[in-house]
């Protein structure tokens, strides 16, 4: 049996355990929803002479990699994939960035240097965007009276659903080791994604405001501090993935759909 050990078992994770269990893979994973302690590493070295494959959602602490710092020892010889962050590109001013783009420019150095520790290792990086999802998208902002239009012209973001992730692992089990931009075809302002939201929901537009107006937390001016398009094309063309969602329109309407599901 095919196994896989997931470090850090969070919302993308969760839900790229939940197809490989449906596929008959064996799944051991840490995280408060995981069977397995981080901390406990006598469990954490077994699962990983019994792991095929391993995942790592773990963001840097600090300067470093904890699982690597803790456990990078035990990894050689198997499958390694690793949730990594377009934050490696820094700002581009708008322009399009692809995996032959610097990085390490922009405020996410320790998230750069821990991707390239991982591709050292041959890992099969990913390097992800905004993410969002059923129950963590626009649709809940605009539900919970959060979601903020702001004035700033010219500001682009990339984004990606997280069943296009999930898609782009799986097609990265028979593809090479490197990095593989994930986003969706469609980069464009945030003001963009909240008007289709409110559309969807039929509900009013948030008033639009500058960055000041909006009194964002440090974590979200940050965000708007960076201006980039992310390019998909290497994932297409290495691994013969395509988003299921090519743009937000499409993503957000599946969200809706899904979460309006009886369980």
């Amino acid at each position: 049996m095919s196994r896989l050990l997931i470090f850090g078992l969070g919302y993308t994770a969760s839900r790229i355990a939940s197809i490989m269990q449906a596929r008959s893979w064996h799944i051991d994973a840490t995280g408060s929803a995981g069977n397995v302690s981080f901390d406990d590493s006598h469990a954490v070295t077994a699962a990983l002479a019994r792991a095929t494959h391993v995942l790592s959602s773990v963001p840097p602490s600090g300067d470093s990699d904890p699982v690597l710092e803790a456990y990078g020892h035990a990894l050689h010889g198997k499958s390694l994939f690793y949730l990594s962050s377009t934050g490696v590109y820094g700002d581009a001013g708008g322009a399009w960035v692809d995996e032959a783009s610097p990085t390490g420019t922009g405020r996410r150095t320790a998230r750069a240097h821990c991707d390239a520790r991982w591709l050292e290792m041959e890992a099969r990086v990913f390097r992800l965007p905004g993410i969002y999802g059923p129950g963590r998208s626009a649709l809940d902002r605009i539900r919970a009276g959060k979601a903020h239009r702001i004035a700033l012209p010219g500001q682009i973001f990339s984004r990606v659903h997280v069943d296009d992730i999930v898609g782009g692992i799986l097609a990265a089990f028979d593809g090479p080791p490197g990095a593989y931009n994930l986003a969706d075809d469609y980069p464009c302002a945030q003001n963009d994604v909240i008007a289709t939201a409110c559309e969807l929901l039929g509900q009013p537009l948030p008033p639009l405001q500058s960055l000041a107006q909006a009194d964002l937390s440090p974590q979200a001016l940050a965000f708007y501090a960076e201006n980039r398009r992310v390019a998909n094309g290497r994932a297409r063309r290495l691994l013969s993935w395509k988003p299921l969602y090519p743009t937000h329109v499409e993503g957000l309407r599946a969200c809706l759909v899904e979460e309006n599901q009886p369980c």
